[in-house]
């Protein structure tokens, strides 16, 4: 076990999981299960193994079934916070209104709840926080960027030499983003309360100002966005 790491991590819990119908009519998307375990419980051990103590965990749709499911997080070894939602309010608004939960001093780790990423360096991104806060021109943000998946071809932002771009640069690949990232409290602190807003927009306004680094990750990672590909994975998994 590694020791206590003060850096609030929040999981993002809130979506309706549309492309997942059925199976999300009665579950919440980030409860579904790969080798009998739900995507959310997979976070919750590597956080938990990593030394983390609190987490906060934000639900809209079928909320109630989350804290049923992790309760206070002692099962994990973890203190569970839950941010609701009465309708998602997108993932910048949703981190946004937990900021008083999570109460950061400075960076704090964000992990999209429907993504399927066992391994998760998740003590390297830590280290990656400290590195951060001692450069001279702190980023906003610091997202872990993946390989374009199948289902992602045209990915989403540039990276080169560490730093992040919503243009082409020469000589920079462009990859997907992993939803899993470190952020500033200060890229949300003018953002209206319990107002949904997307984080795409806001991103692409602080790689404007080169204020967005990040990583490329080549560990195993997927995004479960359809039950074709939960199905797989659970095949590849047993």
């Amino acid at each position: 076990m590694n020791k206590p790491n003060p850096i609030p991590c929040f999981l993002l819990a809130a979506g309706r999981g549309e492309r997942m119908r059925p199976l999300t009519d009665e579950l919440p998307k980030p409860l579904l299960t790969i080798k009998n375990k739900s995507l959310l419980a997979w976070h919750l051990e590597a956080l938990s193994d990593a030394g983390v103590q609190d987490v906060v965990i934000n639900h809209a749709w079928l909320g109630k079934k989350i804290e049923e499911s992790l309760g206070n997080g002692s099962q994990f070894g973890l203190n569970i916070s839950y941010s609701s939602e009465n309708s998602a309010l997108e993932t910048a608004g949703g981190i946004r209104k937990a900021l008083p939960l999570l109460n950061p001093s400075d960076y704090f780790l964000v992990i999209n709840g429907d993504v399927f990423s066992p391994n998760l360096p998740i003590q390297q991104l830590f280290s990656r926080a400290s590195e951060l806060r001692s450069m001279p021109s702190k980023p906003l943000a610091h997202l872990l960027m993946v390989s374009n998946p199948v289902q992602h071809p045209e990915g989403d932002f540039y990276i080169k030499d560490s730093w992040v771009a919503n243009e082409p640069l020469d000589g920079a690949e462009k990859l997907t983003f992993s939803g899993i990232g470190l952020y500033h409290q200060d890229l949300f602190k003018c953002l209206e309360l319990d107002v949904p807003t997307k984080l795409a927009p806001i991103l692409r306004e602080a790689m404007a100002k080169n204020k967005v680094s990040g990583e490329k990750y080549t560990g195993p990672w997927h995004d479960v966005g359809t039950p074709q590909r939960l199905q797989e994975l659970n095949a590849a998994n047993e």
